[in-house]
């Protein structure tokens, strides 16, 4: 399959924006580089980059072309793990992005088990927002998407959505660790370490603040929820996070967990998904279905 070696060098240019730095990557020459993509286009009858002073940008032409290629280095990939299955093989690569929750516990677990079925499998997982998850599916640069919403369902083919209630996270010498559950205004007497505004989380807590009329001012705000689970065993404030997140040795970490009371705060959704018009590779389509099973097994399933 030598032409993929050509498509993949004209997408690690587009990506990059330079000859150079692809060569890089490659572990080729820029002559080499060059060369290959004088003959695509040459081929193609027409270039696809425009040469700038500090390297080059696709131009109209390019922007099919890269299109074209990510089809076909995916349509690639799921012809070799058909191929792989046939032969009882289980090989191939699943591209995840996904919700900073599922980064610390769930993933690691899910990708551990999967792989020491079939240890050929390789994966790579990025933390995207909601836009960059659709924009990953949409160009191929993921096979798989696992996005929490406050509301509403992606704009993607959802393979299952389960529920997540938002969880009061804090010390267990806090003086709210003897509550079962709590209401939020237990909460706001003490100082509040808040994810970030874009995240799903803060998004249901500044919902739960405006139809309240509370005016909450975060004492620390951070994009990292380990962070902030750092944060509250060094003093009486609380984060929030939902379950899929919260690390399974919560207690050995000295952390308290307890759900907010429905009343306060409903919860979000947990949605996996992928391109609607795409057939997943094998690899990537039965690891979809592994944690759909997990999810299944551990929280209420919604779709």
């Amino acid at each position: 399959m030598r032409h993929l070696t050509t498509l993949r060098m004209i997408e690690r240019i587009a990506k990059t924006g330079s000859i150079r730095r692809a060569a890089d990557d490659l572990a080729i020459t820029p002559s080499a580089v060059q060369r290959r993509l004088q003959t695509f286009e040459q081929e193609l009858g027409e270039q696809i980059f425009e040469r700038l002073a500090n390297g080059v940008r696709l131009n109209a032409a390019g922007e099919l072309v890269l299109h074209h290629v990510r089809s076909q280095i995916a349509d690639t990939e799921r012809l070799k793990s058909r191929v792989a299955d046939l032969a009882g093989v289980r090989r191939g690569h699943v591209a995840i992005v996904c919700s900073q929750a599922l980064v610390p516990v769930f993933l690691p677990r899910e990708i551990s088990d999967y792989r020491k079925q079939f240890p050929n499998v390789s994966f790579s997982v990025q933390v995207a927002s909601h836009d960059e998850a659709l924009r990953a599916l949409e160009e191929l640069e993921a096979d798989i998407a696992i996005i929490f919403d406050p509301e509403n369902p992606p704009k993607f083919q959802t393979i299952m959505a389960v529920h997540q209630p938002l969880c009061a996270i804090f010390n267990e010498a806090h003086p709210l660790a003897s509550s079962k559950s709590l209401r939020l205004r237990d909460c706001l007497a003490y100082p509040l370490a808040l994810p970030a505004s874009p995240y799903g989380g803060r998004q249901l807590l500044d919902k739960a603040f405006v139809q309240r009329s509370i005016q909450a001012i975060p004492a620390i705000e951070s994009n990292s929820f380990e962070f902030l689970r750092a944060q509250v065993l060094m003093d009486q404030s609380i984060t929030f996070q939902i379950p899929i997140g919260i690390p399974a040795s919560s207690e050995e970490l000295k952390l308290a967990v307890r759900k907010l009371d429905k009343r306060d705060i409903s919860g979000g959704f947990l949605f996996v998904g992928q391109r609607p018009d795409r057939s997943l590779p094998v690899a990537a389509a039965r690891f979809a279905d592994q944690i759909a099973r997990q999810l299944a097994q551990t929280y209420e399933v919604i779709i």
